[in-house]
């Protein structure tokens, strides 16, 4: 059974910076690319960040220079380090994973951006 848990949300000014785990269980985890989502309150949940099975990552613009992926195939974990945070990055983070054809998603980090 696929188990996904994201940790590492608060709050924090603009400017500042925060760094987001996932834990991903029920997987062969190194063979599998993660994402990170965004869904900001009365909006539809928007892709992020994703890091490939090989390494390499790709970013939604709103983010690209600011926020980096990375992974740990020992520890089964997946990050999002933020940086630079703006109050339009408010939202809540979700980790996704799709395994045979199947959206795995855990249950979301809130992370405010305010002064």
């Amino acid at each position: 059974q696929v188990h996904i848990v994201e940790s590492g949300g608060g709050l924090v000014q603009p400017g500042g910076s925060l760094r987001l785990s996932c834990t991903v269980s029920g997987i062969n985890f190194r063979i599998h690319d993660l994402d990170w989502y965004r869904q900001a309150p009365e909006n539809q949940r928007v892709w992020v960040a994703s890091i490939f099975a090989g390494g390499s990552d790709d970013y939604a613009d709103s983010v690209k220079g600011r926020f980096t992926i990375s992974r740990n195939n020992v520890w089964n974990k997946v990050f999002l380090q933020m940086s630079n945070l703006k109050p339009e990055d408010t939202a809540v983070y979700f980790c996704h994973v799709k395994r045979q054809g199947i959206d795995y998603w855990g249950r979301g980090t809130q992370v405010t951006v305010s002064s």
